[in-house]
């Protein structure tokens, strides 16, 4: 099931994906507008928490075949290990410049600086034990040094998991803020053309992405879900009426959209008959799902590159 969330669900609309090793974000121009100063910043956000989710993906792993209660014994049937991390610093200096621009967002800058140290506090484990269980040390000192990093692991990891859940609860509001703001402006430019129907659709998909179920909530509020399904469903049907009327208003992306509300509403009729308990079957179906809204999620980067 779906246990993460910006690296599955990012992308500002309007904005291009930050580097993998940025540089420390530029001081936003004086001509900039709110909406380009809020982009710029929760940009910044985006890129560490995306590079930062291969923490997590190391802590699942290493969850899925030891005992966190009592710790690794190298009697396991098999040992994984774990997996090793990205070199973050340019992500770290990026978003650590973002934390003093404007606009000020004072949950979340707080959240942001309390999430880097944890990070910066479990990477180093991380780090050696992935080490450690590549060279297979454990056969030699009969898991003696794993003993003691799953110590450190049990610590750092869900201080981690801890400040990663609030900083994705304050980053999910002011991303809605930052979505609405942008919306509201690109319809002020623009009317609503082929770029404001990109933004309408990749803000209804990412509400009802936000209400997919997880390993730690993996009973669906129906009648939440299906509102924002439907929601979703009207933005998709206007687009593709907006397309029928303009052909060629979006390169590659245009048949993304109804793709996902086909399979999303296939599995909205498997949770409803299992009254929205996605472990009753339903909740194989997320991988997927997620999948085809990371693709949408990367076409409509340049869903309307070549609009004219």
């Amino acid at each position: 099931m779906r246990t993460t969330t910006w690296l599955t669900l990012t992308a500002l609309l309007a904005t291009t994906p930050a580097p993998a090793q940025a540089p420390a974000a530029k001081p936003a121009a004086a001509s900039e507008s709110p909406e380009q100063a809020t982009i710029r910043k929760l940009n910044a956000y985006v890129g560490f928490l995306n590079r930062t989710l291969r923490a997590q993906e190391s802590l699942t792993r290493y969850q899925s075949w030891v005992n966190m209660k009592t710790g690794p014994t190298g009697r396991e049937r098999i040992i994984y290990g774990l997996y090793g991390l990205y070199d973050v610093r340019g992500e770290i200096a990026k978003a650590e410049a973002a934390m003093a621009q404007p606009p000020a967002m004072p949950g979340l800058d707080s959240a942001m600086k309390d999430y880097i140290a944890a990070y910066q506090a479990l990477a180093p484990t991380v780090t050696e034990a992935e080490g450690y269980y590549e060279r297979q040390d454990y056969r030699t000192d009969k898991m003696e040094q794993g003993k003691a990093l799953h110590a450190k692991l049990a610590v750092a990891g869900p201080a981690f998991q801890a400040e990663r859940a609030k900083v994705d609860a304050l980053f999910r509001v002011e991303k809605e803020k930052s979505d609405v703001a942008e919306l509201t402006a690109i319809e002020a430019r623009e009317g609503r053309k082929a770029r404001w129907h990109v933004a309408n659709v990749m803000i209804e998909a990412r509400k009802v992405m936000d209400l997919l179920p997880t390993d730690a909530k993996p009973v669906v509020n129906m009648p939440v879900f299906d509102t924002a399904l439907a929601r979703y469903g009207i933005a998709v049907k206007d687009m593709d009426g907006y397309s029928a009327a303009n052909p060629n208003s979006f390169h590659v992306f245009e048949g993304r959209p109804r793709s996902l509300l086909g399979k999303l509403r296939e599995f909205d009729d498997k949770l409803a008959k299992a009254k929205g308990d996605a472990r009753r079957g339903a909740g194989r179906d997320v991988t997927w799902i997620v999948n085809d809204y990371n693709t949408m999620v990367s076409t409509a980067q340049t869903a309307t590159m070549f609009t004219r």
